[in-house]
């Protein structure tokens, strides 16, 4: 699980303060190159003062990993958001360019 504290710096919400907003990756790999699993993502809102449960943000996705490359990655899946605070129906897709920044790499 990855917790985020996250902030508005401009705009209409710059006063709510900091917002707790919670993500988690479960995966298996079937080969190295192709793992799936699930996660999750959600906006709980301030801390010390939650949103509703109703309005919160919460989104629930089966994923897909393809190690195309030691260098490049996909993410794709689909999810679902239960709450009326989010999307009900999502499809995101990633690609992602991994960087060694001079140090050797263990990928193979």
């Amino acid at each position: 699980m990855t917790p985020a504290l996250e902030r508005t710096w401009h705009g209409p919400d710059v006063h709510q303060g900091l917002g707790f907003s919670p993500g988690m990756k479960v995966s298996y790999d079937f080969t190295r190159a192709v793992s799936a699993g699930f996660e999750y993502y959600a906006d709980y809102g301030r801390l010390g003062a939650f949103d509703a449960l109703h309005t919160q943000q919460q989104q629930f996705f089966v994923v897909t990993d393809l190690n195309t490359s030691p260098k490049w990655e996909i993410n794709a899946g689909i999810g679902v958001g239960p709450t009326a605070g989010t999307d009900h129906l999502i499809v995101k897709g990633i690609l992602s360019r991994r960087f060694d920044w001079g140090h050797h790499s263990i990928v193979e």
